[in-house]
């Protein structure tokens, strides 16, 4: 793990710890990045709950519960289904916190629409609080796109927690 993705996973921990909250995350582009970044972190265990990878629509879907019209009407890159994904986490867990991102990191897979390097970014509390993020990376690359995206999603959980 690289300094920058420690300390920020490190800051999440401590601002859940205070507040006593618990946290789940649903990844899609990142496959598990964000979860395995908190959970490299000795006694995470206290505030880290689970993770989903829900790579395809159909596990977006069955896991979290994101409606089918949703990843139809505005697919699964999207404000629309970022959220969805961490009202999903919300719903299927006892968790206070949730984080989720889909995106296309590319190198293949993006259009004029959704270029590679776009990604969408929720987080959502259990107190009502929620918060939406659209980056455009660029096509810097697959692992400098999921890197970027983890260090985002680790600075909105941050960024919740300490509301």
């Amino acid at each position: 793990m690289t300094d920058d993705i420690r300390i920020a996973a490190v800051a999440v921990l401590e601002a859940c710890r205070a507040r006593g909250w618990t946290i789940a995350t649903a990844e899609s582009c990142t496959g598990g990045l964000v979860a395995g970044a908190l959970t490299e972190i000795a006694g995470s265990s206290d505030v880290v709950d689970r993770g989903f990878v829900t790579y395809s629509n159909e596990a977006k879907h069955e896991m979290l519960g994101v409606p089918l019209e949703t990843l139809k009407r505005y697919g699964a890159v999207s404000r629309q289904t970022a959220e969805a994904m961490a009202t999903g986490v919300l719903t299927k867990c006892k968790v206070d916190l949730a984080v989720s991102i889909t995106g296309i990191a590319g190198p293949g897979g993006g259009s004029i629409e959704k270029p590679v390097g776009l990604v969408h970014f929720a987080a959502a509390s259990r107190d009502g609080t929620s918060m939406h993020a659209a980056e455009r990376y660029g096509d810097i690359g697959r692992s400098a796109v999921r890197h970027q995206s983890v260090l985002q999603a680790l600075a909105m959980l941050k960024e919740v927690a300490e509301q």
